[in-house]
């Protein structure tokens, strides 16, 4: 009896010890394979670079006020100021804490124009009485922000990550000289077409505090290179616009300042982020 169950029992052994060998190979076989050749670390150093269109520029009215003779001749607001849609690019580094935090200092660099004008309600200087003068300015900027950001990741999905972020700082306002033109007018011809000669004042120069908004969306191009899409809104606050004594013609000297409540940008920005480590 023994000899019989003995061979039964080896045959048994062996075939679960063949069924597991058979099953451990499959396992391997079957077993994901994991890659870890690209992987990546979360924290490190980054560099970028972007362009912006501001395609939308709101602002409150630019103000002046016109001293002659020892006394104010004019103030007012330049009721049709309009400022150009300037394009921007700047630069910034930047550093990555962890999958969904990271903040950078960027340095944007932007230029425009105003063009603006106003009716004067006073008489004009060397004009009849009875009239006014249409006043019309014209001058040229140049500017940078100098922001501190910081951004939150949510998530990545399919190499897009999208993100939302905030930014504060400070804005240096170049202005150039202002050009200045009055035109005698009243509507009923007394004026005889009196056009005075252009005159300019010095423009001015300030730091204004600026904050920052964005949303967008990043774009893995490869492990280390990010194609940045998104949307900022800044404000700026207002500042010195222009200041100084200049002569007019067949006047004397005349003092005129003048500033702005600052403007609002709204920009579509497209970038490049470069990681370092």
């Amino acid at each position: 009896m023994f000899r019989r169950i003995a061979p039964l029992g080896i045959a048994v052994l062996a075939g679960l010890i063949g069924t597991s060998a058979l099953a451990s190979d499959l396992d391997i076989i079957n077993a994901p394979e994991i890659d870890v050749s690209e992987s990546t670390v979360a924290e490190g150093w980054y560099i970028r670079g972007d362009l912006g269109y501001a395609g939308w520029v709101n602002h409150d009215k630019p103000d002046y006020r016109i001293e002659a003779f020892g006394s104010t001749f004019a103030e007012g607001d330049f009721d049709d100021a309009r400022f150009s849609k300037p394009v921007s690019y700047g630069v910034g580094m930047g550093y990555q804490f962890n999958n969904f935090l990271r903040a950078d200092l960027t340095t944007d660099f932007f230029s425009g124009s105003l063009r603006g004008g106003s009716d004067i309600d006073s008489p004009c200087i060397t004009a009849p009485a009875g009239t006014t003068c249409r006043l019309g300015q014209k001058a040229d900027y140049n500017a940078a922000h100098l922001l501190a950001n910081g951004y939150v990741d949510l998530g990545t999905y399919a190499g897009i990550t999208p993100y939302v972020g905030a930014g504060a700082g400070v804005t240096y306002m170049n202005w150039d000289s202002f050009r200045t033109t009055a035109n005698c007018e009243n509507g009923t011809g007394s004026c005889g077409g009196q056009t005075f000669d252009e005159v300019r004042v010095k423009g001015g120069d300030s730091w204004r505090f600026t904050y920052a908004l964005m949303a967008g969306a990043s774009v893995d191009l490869t492990n280390r290179v990010k194609l940045d899409l998104g949307y900022r809104f800044t404000d700026m606050a207002g500042g010195k616009m222009f200041g100084g004594s200049t002569e007019v013609p067949g006047v004397g000297t005349v003092s005129a300042r003048g500033r702005d409540d600052g403007f609002q940008k709204h920009e579509i920005r497209a970038g490049i982020r470069v990681t370092t480590w």
